[in-house]
């Protein structure tokens, strides 16, 4: 068992990861009786929701992010350590970054979760996920690129595979990808090119369940697949994708097998745990799910080690109920505010009443397009403008910082009116190369 939490004075925090179950942690602890150290291997906290709309070009990449120095300034109990855990020790309680040993009273682990291909990574170079600003700045290079290089692109069935987008999973991510690149192909870049058609754009959404966000109730679902429809997105349920081949996708419906050829396939998929999960695993005995997330406690705990935590992506919480609960940031808050609370009372000798985790869902919601969302509140539903508004609204609510809220909705509104995005740059040291490789590999498409 981990060492009693009231033995030891200042009580050291360490919190590994800087995403929403690590920085609320901290912030939860800023005005606590505590030491918080807080380590990311970035210097700012990314607000993912919003990373598909910088993959599309609607926002930049500082407009979501913000310095976890800034946020945490006025913590003075808090600092902030830039570099990564690569090892943990349980028995002497410290983390391990490199050379450098970083003692720990309580350890509280976030780091997040990364795409899976289920077993074949191989597609990772073909299909990008998006998780990481990185993988959102490759993943606008591509779009755009792919119109760029078929402005330039004589052969039709060339300019076919640069003009079809194919989306692999019919999640929050998928879903919101494929409605914004529609709304990129058949309004705001209509009138921007001189030798192609973009409403000849092609977006598939491949989607392995019977249905697009199956989170939702099924009318919502349907409603989404609906409206995406109506967008231009062909969307497949039912589908698996069985390969990967550089620019051709294998997929199967039912015995059906079909391929597509695209110059553009993004993975919205899966998610496994971080490498410290196993780390984690293999140091405290801790069993971990087969998407490598850390099974945890009724307390979020590691079983075995009452002072080490895991919250947010990474923990596989499913404490009275039929699935673990969902990666999305308003579990990862709630978990490391709980947590928070936790240690608190640890330190204050409230042991004998101290009550489990529990989730407060508040409904989920998912973007269309524009003027077009869902938003499943249990007893309240709502679609199309109304939800699109709420959609808006709770983005805006959960940034960080009040300059971030400020040019997110400024920059929103501008787009409204003018269905023009700022952000549509193609960047990155193969921007250039892009254009001339990817009308190199001509594949025959058949169907």
């Amino acid at each position: 068992m981990g060492a009693s939490l009231e033995n030891h004075q200042p009580h050291q925090v360490v919190i590994v990861g800087g995403g929403f179950g690590g920085l609320y942690t901290a912030k939860a602890l800023g005005k606590a009786n505590v030491n918080v150290t807080l380590i990311d291997k970035r210097n700012f906290h990314l607000f993912q929701p919003l990373l598909y709309q910088v993959a599309t070009g609607t926002l930049s990449p500082g407009d979501i992010s913000s310095p976890l120095r800034a946020v945490l300034s006025k913590s003075k109990n808090t600092k902030v350590l830039l570099g990564e855990v690569n090892d943990i020790d349980p028995e002497a309680q410290q983390v391990i970054m490199g050379d450098k040993f970083v003692p720990y009273d309580t350890l509280i682990v976030a780091t997040g979760a990364k795409h899976s291909y289920f077993g074949q990574d191989e597609w990772q170079k073909s299909a990008p996920g998006l998780k990481t600003l990185e993988d959102a700045i490759e993943m606008r290079r591509r779009i755009f690129g792919a119109f760029e290089a078929a402005e330039k692109e004589t052969d039709p069935k060339k300019r076919r595979a640069l003009l079809t987008f194919v989306i692999v999973g019919g999640g929050p991510t998928g879903v919101e990808l494929a409605g914004a690149i529609a709304e990129l192909a058949y309004k705001t870049l209509e009138e921007d090119f001189r030798n192609i058609d973009t409403s000849e754009t092609r977006i598939l959404l491949l989607q392995g369940g019977e249905r697009i966000l199956p989170f939702l109730s099924p009318e919502l679902s349907e409603e989404a697949a609906k409206s995406l429809q109506k967008f231009g997105v062909t969307v497949y349920t039912k589908t698996r994708v069985t390969n990967i081949d550089t620019d051709i996708v294998t997929f199967k419906q039912g015995d059906e097998v079909q391929e597509i050829t695209s110059k553009t396939i993004l993975w919205a998929a899966g998610i496994k745990g971080s490498a410290l999960g196993k780390i984690l695993a293999k140091r405290t005995g801790a069993e971990c799910d087969r998407a490598g997330r850390v099974i945890v406690e009724p307390d979020l705990s590691v079983k075995g080690h009452n002072n080490i935590f895991v919250v947010g992506d990474l923990a596989n919480f499913s404490h009275e109920r039929d699935q673990p609960l969902p990666g999305v940031a308003p579990v990862a808050i709630q978990e490391g505010e709980y947590v928070a609370r936790l240690i608190q009372k640890r330190l204050l000798g409230e042991t004998q009443n101290l009550e489990a985790f529990q989730y407060s869902n508040y409904g989920y919601l998912a973007m269309i397009g524009q003027n077009a969302a869902v938003v499943d509140l249990g007893p309240v539903k709502l679609k199309g403008f109304f939800a699109w508004i709420f959609w808006l609204l709770i983005h805006i609510y959960f940034l960080i910082e009040f300059d971030n809220k400020l040019l997110v909705m400024i920059q929103w509104a501008w787009n409204y009116a003018t269905r023009k995005r700022g952000s549509r740059l193609i960047t990155g040291k193969e921007s250039l190369a892009f254009a001339k490789v990817i009308t190199n590999q001509p594949k025959m498409e058949s169907q």
